[in-house]
């Protein structure tokens, strides 16, 4: 308990109360081209509805769209070709059409888009998302001007709402991540970004050597990459205003949650050690907290203390999620947050078990 008051005050608290970022109509170092990058293998349906908002972007110095077919057996080809023709300064086509034998796909894809972008400066979006303003890409950008000039700029991407208890868990678990990830970035020890919203310089991905230390392993284009970079010395800032967010579809199904979940921590051995040490302790310390909880409710203890500790820690942890829900303009129900939290980590225990027990994985 004592672990996650520490987390909670230290880390998220301090995050939640942080001052304002600039807006987007305040000045601001706009004077930069950027290049959008897009990986889509069979997405017709998503660029339809992305690609107009890239292309509405208000941001003063101009950009790029760099998108990148995978191999797609869908009309994902035709749709791009006819936007790069009724756009041709600011659309550009890269076609990936076999990925070489052991490569992850997505990276393969995803360093062909950017040795073709003509900018110094890069910004990734999942075709499957989409920017919250058209403010998203100005925001973003203004992350390099932080740290006395940032090399790389970690962005939050949120799961839309909607009906049922699934959607409360997806958003939860998005929020909890994105609290680790956002707030320990901020204290100065990034460890892990999401590609649905993450940018940095071409000099970063050449210093990284870009994807190289795991380009066989089907995941971690984002955070292994920032492990890298941070191994590297790269500067890393954090813009986590809400018109700089992104936007995804939850999974719709507790099978397909489980998937991509799997998936995502499956780069988490390939951390560093301090990393690994610093986010395990965090996961370790609550979900001793529930197994502990369990074991307590069947043995003869004093109910009496017991209960006043476990009721001030739930109330001053889920006081400081429901904060940082706020300022990530991400609501949730604040009653339902205990139920949310112990489902969460149980799930995560089981994940682990998983992981453990079968590593295959499998890329869409």
């Amino acid at each position: 308990m004592l672990v996650q008051l520490f987390y909670a005050a230290y880390f998220f608290r301090p995050f939640a109360r942080r001052p304002l970022e600039a807006p987007s109509d305040a000045p601001g170092p706009d004077s930069e081209p950027v290049s959008i990058v897009v990986c889509a293998r069979n997405e017709l349906d998503n660029l339809r509805r992305l690609l107009p908002l890239l292309l509405k972007q208000d941001y003063p110095a101009g950009f790029e769209i760099v998108l990148i077919d995978d191999r797609s057996h869908d009309d994902t080809f035709l749709y791009a070709q006819q936007l790069t023709q009724y756009y041709p300064s600011t659309v550009r086509l890269v076609t990936v059409s076999k990925t070489p034998d052991g490569f992850a796909p997505k990276k393969y894809a995803l360093t062909l888009g950017v040795k073709a972008t003509r900018y110094a400066r890069l910004l990734f979006i999942d075709a499957d998302c989409i920017p919250a303003t058209n403010q998203w890409l100005r925001l973003m950008q203004r992350g390099f001007s932080q740290a006395n000039g940032a090399d790389l700029v970690l962005g939050f991407s949120a799961y839309t709402e909607a009906p049922g208890f699934l959607n409360q868990l997806i958003r939860y678990e998005t929020l909890l991540t994105a609290a680790q990830y956002l707030s320990f970035a901020w204290r100065g020890w990034p460890y892990m970004g999401v590609g649905r919203n993450l940018a940095y310089t071409r000099a970063c991905f050449t210093a990284t050597k870009g994807f190289a230390s795991h380009i066989r392993q089907l995941s971690g284009d984002d955070d292994l990459l920032v492990q890298d970079a941070v191994r590297q010395g790269q500067r890393v800032a954090v813009v986590a205003e809400p018109s700089a967010h992104t936007l995804s579809e939850p999974a719709a199904t507790w099978r397909a949650w489980w998937r991509q979940k799997r998936r995502h921590l499956s780069a988490g051995r390939a951390y560093r050690l301090a990393d690994r040490l610093r986010v395990g302790t965090f996961i370790m310390a609550n979900m001793l907290f529930y197994l502990t909880t369990v074991v307590l409710l069947i043995s003869p203890n004093n109910w009496v203390p017991l209960a006043v500790i476990y009721i001030l820690r739930t109330l001053f942890v889920s006081a400081v999620y429901a904060r940082l829900s706020r300022r990530l303009d991400q609501s949730v129900i604040v009653g339902l947050l205990p139920v949310l939290d112990a489902v969460y980590f149980f799930q995560y225990l089981a994940l682990g078990i998983s992981l453990f027990l079968n590593r295959t994985l499998r890329w869409k």
